[in-house]
């Protein structure tokens, strides 16, 4: 009986053993076949499995004979489900692709550096607000776009005006002059238009905003000193897109606007159109407005035509119509008297046309044409005062892009105009000019190995009245592993000067000289970033990511406005320069239908001017931003915020005070429409609150710097519909 039951457990362990077999894998993503670090792979059904190493290695024991079905799962990509039949033959590891399953890393192909590459594998360090991010923020300011840029990390909007609400950005602490704005990578938004262009454009038909911050100008020419903001525009797709807007707010104002777009067959076109109406509004009951009294039209047609597969043309046309008036709020409302008597009064016509065509000569290389005319008619009067006149620019662009296997080259060349004319209303001296820039760029992007990619470039710029500017700029990515990431990148700058800046809107250029070609100079720039990015998924719905940001920029021949003997103020040059260093991080956590963001800024802003060196007003030194949203999809949406912005130094030698900014936002989804609520400042900071915003009279008031809210706690709702 023994010699039986020996033979008969062997023959039954050695069943067991072979029924029991081995999985091996490498998990990798599908796009470009990086190894995915902590991607895991369960047997069906049971809690056998394991995680994939820092070579993206799993291996999975005991699985037992027949059809077995392995899930495939890592944060941030589709779960993938394959059947084996086992035992499995299996000389080498299989390869496992996952798609990522994130809509922004499926849809931010970036434009702003002309090579047109995800986000990820760009070695310029670029920051995109797209998608459903763009979404909420267009719930939360509707009409424009200053919040949506005022709430990232390293920029910062500066109100110049306390009644009639003009700004300009500033990107890492550096005055608004020395950031370029583009729409679709043509330079509409400068000079004097600069002053308003943030409350003018309206982000229905935006399909993302693209931010680069250092020195830029190699990429699109001087101006690009503090970065640039590219505003990418939606473009037609075979399914039609059709979407309203209706926004309402406590502060008696109102948005409304609507966006068609549709791909036909031969032809495609994009057509959008706003209303936007503000209320004066005085919260703090001084007698003037936070909010001031506004009308503006705005109409963007678009038409694109598809000769063929290789060659396409788009027209388009914008144009924005405004009227806008702040000050006394009994004036505005027409009870005004001798008393009651102080008005600013903006008004403003802008019109400009842009051309492209592009046209595949084979599948590497294509030729592209851009241009672009841009009429600017502005006039700013308060009592006793007007200034006027009439910028009008142009740019035209011609480049052709040639992409290899691992190096991609783009070369070209454009011609920018830019032209004022005031309108000689008994002023003075006129502070006319005519700017001609005429340059040329050639930018490599090299994919050196799978871990290493450099970028690099070069622009020669001659302006008709500074001369000569040689651009170079560097940026390179060291994909270390695929959690961790590096960029080191730097380059030159420089900006063309004129006299709009933020401290000469501030003042409705009263009194302002015109700048002085034969004592002035360009004013220039050096500067580099380094940033360090992480990202791991902590389990399999907990997911983390940090980039932290290094950066410093010097400015070199920077403009003063300051006052003459005569008691007028002009721009002068003193001896020195501005720099700007600091660190931004970006924190990230989600965790199923959470997302938690957190950001800090420290931007030290100094002046050296005569060998004394103090800090440059209006930059808050410490700026937090805290994001915290749940959603659940297409169904709910909620979100809270609150920022802080440390104390700022004043032109007045004084120092503003720190504050908090909290918002409340949630929307609720159905499958064509949804509405939405957002509470805007609910903790209702206001400056009026705790300091002053002028001096003087009301009827001949003095304003001091704005630095922190006028318009206090506002909250605006409305309708979405989407057919």
């Amino acid at each position: 009986m023994k010699n039986l039951i020996l033979p008969l457990l062997a023959i039954l362990y050695t069943s067991l053993a072979f029924g029991q077999n081995t999985f091996k894998a490498i998990i990798k993503n599908s796009e470009n076949k990086e190894t995915l670090i902590g991607a895991t792979a369960i047997l069906q059904g049971t809690t056998n499995g394991a995680s994939a190493d820092q070579n993206g290695y799993i291996e999975i024991k005991n699985i037992p004979d027949g059809k077995q079905i392995i899930v495939f799962r890592y944060i941030g990509y589709q779960e993938k489900m394959d059947t084996f039949n086992f035992p499995l033959t299996q000389p080498e590891p299989l390869e496992i692709l996952l798609t990522s399953d994130e809509e922004e890393l499926e849809e931010v192909v970036i434009s702003s550096t002309r090579s047109s590459r995800t986000i990820d594998n760009i070695p310029t360090r670029i920051e995109a607000i797209s998608g459903e991010e763009m979404e909420e923020k267009g719930n939360m300011k509707p009409g424009d776009i200053r919040m949506m840029l005022n709430e990232s990390t390293g920029i910062q909007t500066q109100q110049t005006s306390a009644t009639s609400y003009n700004s300009s950005i500033r990107i890492q602490g550096l005055d608004g002059k020395y950031t370029q704005i583009l729409r679709d990578g043509f330079p509409l938004y400068s000079g004097f238009s600069g002053g308003l262009s943030l409350l003018q454009i309206v982000p229905l038909d935006l399909l993302q905003v693209e931010v680069i911050k250092g020195a830029s100008s190699t990429l699109y020419g001087g101006g690009a000193i503090a970065g640039l903001v590219n505003l990418v525009s939606k473009t037609p797709k075979e399914e039609r897109e059709l979407s309203f807007m209706l926004n309402g707010t406590s502060a008696f104002g109102l948005d409304a606007s609507g966006f068609y777009s549709q791909k036909f067959n031969k032809t495609g076109t994009t057509i959008f159109a706003s209303y936007n109406l503000g209320t004066p509004y005085d919260p703090a009951k001084i007698g003037f407005t936070a909010i001031p009294k506004y009308t503006r039209f705005t109409v963007n047609p678009k038409l694109f035509v598809y000769f063929n597969d290789k060659t396409t043309l788009n027209i388009g046309i914008n144009s924005t119509v405004e009227d806008r008036i702040g000050g006394d709020i009994r004036y505005i409302e027409n009870e005004g008297d001798n008393l009651h008597s102080y008005f600013e009064k903006n008004k403003t016509n802008r019109f400009s046309t842009q051309l492209g065509i592009d046209h595949e000569i084979d599948g590497k290389s294509k030729l592209s044409f851009k241009n672009s005319v841009s009429y600017y008619d502005r006039t700013i009067e308060i009592p006793g005062y007007k200034f006027s006149g009439i910028q009008l620019s142009s740019f035209s662009e011609a480049t052709y892009h040639r992409k290899g296997e691992k190096s991609e080259w783009v070369t070209g060349l454009n011609l920018w105009t830019d032209q004022f004319n005031q309108n000689n209303s008994g002023t003075l001296k006129v502070v006319d000019y005519h700017h001609t820039t005429f340059g040329a760029f050639i930018q490599n992007t090299w994919t050196a190995t799978e871990k290493l990619i450099l970028e690099t470039g070069l622009r020669g710029d001659y302006q008709n009245e500074y001369g000569f500017f040689a651009l170079p700029r560097i940026s390179g990515l060291l994909k270390i592993n695929p959690k961790l990431s590096m960029r080191l990148g730097g380059g030159l700058g420089y900006k063309t000067p004129t006299v709009f800046t933020e401290d000469a809107e501030r003042i409705q250029f009263r009194n302002v000289l015109p700048i002085d070609v034969s004592k002035t100079k360009a004013e220039q720039s050096n500067g580099g970033n380094f940033d360090i990015n992480y990202k791991t998924p902590l389990s399999d719905k907990m997911f983390f990511s940090v980039n932290t940001l290094l950066f410093y920029t010097k400015v070199k021949n920077p403009l003063v406005l300051v006052p003459t003997m005569t008691g007028l103020l002009e721009f002068q040059q003193p001896k020195g320069f501005i720099d700007t260093k600091g660190i931004e991080t970006n924190i990230k956590l989600t965790y199923e239908g959470f997302k938690l963001f957190v950001g800090y800024t420290l931007a030290d802003v100094r002046q050296h001017y005569n060998g004394i060196e103090t800090k440059f007003p209006l930059v808050a030194q410490h700026r937090l931003n805290n994001v915290l949203m749940y959603e659940i999809e297409d169904k709910l949406k909620i979100g809270l915020e609150a920022y802080y912005f440390s104390p700022q130094l004043l032109n007045d030698g004084a120092t503003g005070k720190d504050y908090w900014i909290c918002g409340l936002m949630a929307e609720k989804l159905w499958e064509h429409f949804s509405i939405f609520v957002n509470f805007e400042n609910f903790l209702n900071t206001r400056q009026t609150r705790f300091d002053t915003i002028y001096t003087g009279s009301i009827t001949n008031p003095t304003f001091r710097d704005i630095y922190a809210p006028v318009d206090g706690f506002v909250v605006n709702g409305g309708l979405k519909i989407k057919l």
